[in-house]
């Protein structure tokens, strides 16, 4: 928080000298320098605590209502003390990490004394990391690490200038004969192509699968989700218009496939073989795999699909000739879910749609909503049945 430019150079000290040996005084009377003193004191937020509840702390003094936006869980109010600072202590929280954000009179805000942040192209937020055992897979441990590379190139598909990012697991050598199976990692909705290294912590859960033998060396490749930006610099409305979002969903296949694939099959050793390729994703994401995986299944054997959204329930449209012969291709076809997610339906119903359709399928259903928090689990657990 930048300080007034009254008090930028005066000493912090002194005003805290000054306060402490000043005569008690009520508010009305406070003095202007005194308040500025006050409000120039760090808070401390979020305070993560012994017993894993988190106490976060606000200042905004003229504010009227002012809420916790923790993810995973409803609002809740928070409350202001006399210096108008306004805060909350949660009850202990399952280690993980958390978004959040303060709704101040019905304004969305980050956290200012916290520097962590989730990247998001709509609604950016807050972190907090609760720290758990080393044996939670997004937790660092002492393992060798993998790398992740920042790549950005000009799309022809959708027009324009994006990136996406390379994880290359520990001991890849560029210059070597070993090659490596391949997943292509989506994010969801809103979120950018840094989404899963920066929010996900993908990197580190294949670190300590891959360190744990949970997990086969493979190389990850996290693209750019999105087919055309209209779709996303519209916000969230743009769901509501079907040919926009078909749009999307048509021209992101043709990138990964025609422009992401080639590039990076060429760049690394990568296995180029169906039966060492995979796709997953999350929200958004999910729905990109289950379109381009099993419309594409001469060139990917393995499927998964994390929350799926966006995807309405003439099924038979959006997979024209998926049928029961997909079990001689498929070896994966991983559907997973939260059961507290507003998902959770399509999903059900996605998974129904295949049962008659005499397609394999693995029924996930875990606690949760539409969260990071669920879907760091799913990537664990997918990750660690590929390419075997």
């Amino acid at each position: 928080m930048r300080l007034p430019s009254t008090i930028l150079y005066f000493p912090l000290s002194l005003l805290l000298m000054a306060a402490a040996s000043a005569a008690p005084q009520s508010k009305q009377q406070r003095k202007p320098e005194e308040k500025r003193a006050a409000d120039s004191v760090a808070l401390i937020s979020p305070e993560v605590r012994s017993d894993h509840s988190v106490t976060f702390r606000f200042r905004a003094p003229n504010a009227q209502q002012v809420n916790l936006a923790l993810e995973g869980a409803e609002p809740e109010a928070m409350r202001k003390d006399d210096q108008g600072v306004w805060s909350i202590t949660t009850s202990p929280l399952v280690p993980d990490y958390y978004g959040y954000s303060f709704v101040a009179d019905g304004v969305r805000l980050i956290d200012p004394s916290n520097p962590s942040l989730t990247p998001n192209l709509l609604s950016m937020s807050s972190a907090v990391h609760v720290p758990g055992s080393l044996s939670l897979p997004w937790e660092v441990n002492d393992v060798p690490h993998g790398e992740i590379h920042h790549h950005f190139y000009k799309s022809a598909a959708a027009h324009d200038d994006r990136d996406y990012y390379v994880y290359t697991p520990p001991k890849y050598d560029a210059t070597a004969k070993q090659s490596y199976p391949v997943l292509y990692l989506l994010h969801g909705y809103s979120d950018d192509a840094s989404g899963w290294t920066a929010v996900g912590h993908a990197n580190v859960i294949l670190d300590n699968l891959i360190a744990q033998g949970k997990a086969k060396p493979m190389i990850v490749v996290m693209p750019l989700g999105y087919g055309t930006m209209k779709f996303v610099l519209q916000g969230w409305d743009s769901w509501s218009h079907a040919d926009l979002r078909d749009k999307n969903f048509k021209l992101f296949t043709e990138a990964l496939l025609t422009e992401v694939m080639p590039r990076v099959e060429s760049e690394y050793r990568i296995t180029k073989d169906r039966n060492a390729r995979a796709i997953a994703g999350l929200s958004m994401g999910g729905s990109e795999s289950l379109l381009t995986g099993l419309n594409n299944l001469d060139k990917f054997s393995w499927v998964g699909a994390f929350s799926s959204g966006g995807i309405p329930d003439d099924f038979q449209k959006d997979f024209p000739s998926l049928d029961v012969k997909a079990n001689q291709q498929l070896h994966l076809l991983w559907i997973a879910c939260g059961t507290e997610d507003h998902l959770i339906t399509v999903n059900r119903n996605l998974r129904g749609w295949l049962t008659t359709k005499g397609v394999k399928h693995a029924d996930i259903e875990t606690p949760g909503m539409h969260t990071w928090m669920v879907w760091r689990r799913n990537l664990a657990e997918f990750a660690g049945q590929l390419f075997r």
